[in-house]
């Protein structure tokens, strides 16, 4: 494994780790207001990453099927979409500022299952990231060490304020700043994994990129619909969301574009 490569799978786990670290240095918990700000800046920055990420090259792979070009993204889209929905069926979580917890019943503290929350969030990210780095060490021409490394940075920006809003409240329920940052970071740990697995699985289905970039895309958006956005729109009406979403979608898509 290069050192590119290992430095490009890390990053989003040191985002996650930086902002979960905000619990040492800051007193307060973060406001519903701030919260909201954060979550819509990390819906925009992963909704800019499934398309000039992830579902743009899946297409460019496929080009030549011609006008059925989009099928393959269409056929792994689905299927991560239907993936993620599974998992948030089976695995008891509780999101942020919610009263009930999903999936299965369980008798697992309301710590752990917010935790679990934000790791089964993180699952698409760890994904995409492999992927794209599959793609780039299998010598796709659609994918370059700049584009891998913007994805790995746009995500790496948006776990740092996940970091914080996972951390901090925690912190705040009482429990030890060094604990609710390990469980911060923790929370963050599934993505090289997951990127590794990703990795090691497209180097043995080198035809089916395509599927797997588009997959990760599907799995990031099913996120993005079904808890993003109703958090950052949730309480008072405001605006904060919106905006903060527009920053992280530019962002994400002038990074991409940029080093891509």
């Amino acid at each position: 494994m290069t050192k590119d490569l290992l430095l490009g799978i890390l990053i989003p786990l040191i985002g996650t780790g930086a902002g979960s670290a905000c619990v040492f240095f800051m007193k307060k918990e973060l406001s519903l207001s701030v919260q909201r700000a954060l979550t819509g800046f990390a819906a925009g920055v992963m909704v800019a990453a499934s398309i000039w990420s992830l579902i743009i090259p899946a297409i460019e792979q496929s080009k030549s099927m011609g006008n059925f070009s989009f099928l393959p993204a269409l056929i792994g889209f689905w299927f991560g979409i239907i993936f993620l929905l599974i998992l948030d069926s089976v695995i008891p979580h509780l999101h942020m500022n919610a009263q009930k917890a999903e999936g299965t019943k369980s008798k697992l503290a309301k710590t752990t299952m917010m935790v679990l929350a934000v790791t089964l969030h993180n699952i698409p990210e760890g994904m995409a990231v492999g992927v794209v780095y599959a793609g780039f060490l299998t010598g796709s021409s659609e994918i370059t060490a700049g584009g891998a490394l913007a994805l790995s940075l746009g995500i790496a920006i948006q776990n740092f304020p996940e970091g914080a809003i996972i951390s901090m409240p925690l912190h705040g329920e009482g429990k030890k700043k060094s604990l609710a940052f390990l469980d911060g970071v923790l929370s963050g740990a599934v993505e090289p994994i997951g990127a590794l697995i990703t990795i090691f699985l497209a180097g043995l289905i080198v035809p089916a990129m395509p599927y797997l970039l588009s997959f990760a895309a599907g799995a990031m958006l099913y996120v993005v619909v079904e808890e993003l956005i109703p958090e950052m729109s949730e309480g008072e009406h405001s605006n904060i969301g919106v905006l903060m979403f527009s920053v992280g979608f530019t962002l994400m898509m002038a990074l991409d574009v940029a080093l891509g």
